[in-house]
């Protein structure tokens, strides 16, 4: 899920350590739907975002329909006829695996100025994992790496590796320690078939894609925080973009105003802040014509 970052010194890291990539124009596109030999998300059709809840099809102008482009989480299945997206959290802990993580992981975690595991604090079931270190980074990658290889196994065809940002948001984590383990992440990917998505993080899109190796992005709320043409720059039409009705009613803006900007995803969507289900109360639902 989307959290406020320190841009300016994000900006002074990124610039140092990779060399910032310019903000301009749409750029053409650099490369097919089909690249280094996986595939690239559909930029037409109806795209989904369903982490809360696995379900088959949406509610549209013209009635029910299955989603061309859904993403899952990893413990979901993929979608039949849908290019499916398989979420993972790459720098974090999930909720549900917290306590293994403290007890026969906590040396792969982040300590905070007293010594305890760090959490997040904006989702304090969620710890921060420590890549500073090449042994660490090789711990982690024997973790999360068979998670990637799940993906693949299950039938996605890409995989959403979540907070890529996590080190722009704790200081004591080394930034190349966590930029060689998102490599890493991609080189897993690649090698089991899988596109490998950039999440948020849109000052260091062009690294990412040009330096690191993503395929595609998946960006929540660059509507609100006017940072759409960022992944546009750096991705083309590859991006797929969710926006949340609080976050629009905080800047006084509608979904109109998302569907009518220019640098905004083909696929764009506005789905409830806790992806519920469909059918789950709460549930909300709407696209990009």
């Amino acid at each position: 899920m989307r959290r406020a970052i320190a841009v300016s010194t994000l900006l002074i890291v990124v610039s140092a350590l990779a060399g910032c990539g310019g903000q301009g124009e749409r750029p053409q596109e650099s490369h097919s739907a089909e690249t280094d030999g996986v595939q690239l998300p559909p930029t037409q059709g109806i795209f989904d975002y369903q982490l809360g809840g696995a379900y088959d099809s949406v509610q549209i102008e013209t009635g029910d329909s299955a989603p061309d482009v859904v993403v899952r989480d990893a413990t979901a299945t993929a979608l039949d006829g849908a290019y499916s997206i398989c979420y993972v959290n790459g720098f974090q802990t999930q909720p549900d695996e917290a306590e293994e993580w403290l007890t026969s992981r906590a040396h792969l975690l982040l300590r905070d100025s007293k010594g305890e595991p760090e959490p997040d604090p904006d989702w304090p079931d969620e710890y921060i994992l420590d890549p500073s270190s090449a042994e660490n980074r090789e711990s982690i990658l024997s973790i999360i790496g068979p998670a990637i290889d799940g993906c693949a196994r299950s039938g996605f065809e890409a995989v959403e590796i979540d907070n890529l940002d996590t080190w722009t948001r704790f200081d004591r984590i080394n930034p190349k320690g966590a930029q060689a383990l998102a490599r890493a992440y991609v080189d897993r990917a690649h090698r089991t078939g899988l596109a490998i998505g950039q999440k948020n993080a849109a000052e260091i899109a062009a690294t990412a894609h040009d330096d690191w190796g993503f395929d595609f992005a998946i960006t929540e709320e660059c509507g609100v925080f006017e940072e759409c043409g960022s992944y546009a720059a750096a991705y083309g039409t590859h991006v797929l973009q969710i926006e949340y009705p609080d976050a629009l009613a905080d800047v006084g803006m509608s979904f109109d105003d998302v569907c009518a900007d220019p640098d905004r995803a083909p696929l764009t969507i506005l789905r409830d802040r806790d992806l519920v289900a469909r059918g789950e109360p709460g549930y909300l639902y709407d696209r990009c014509d």
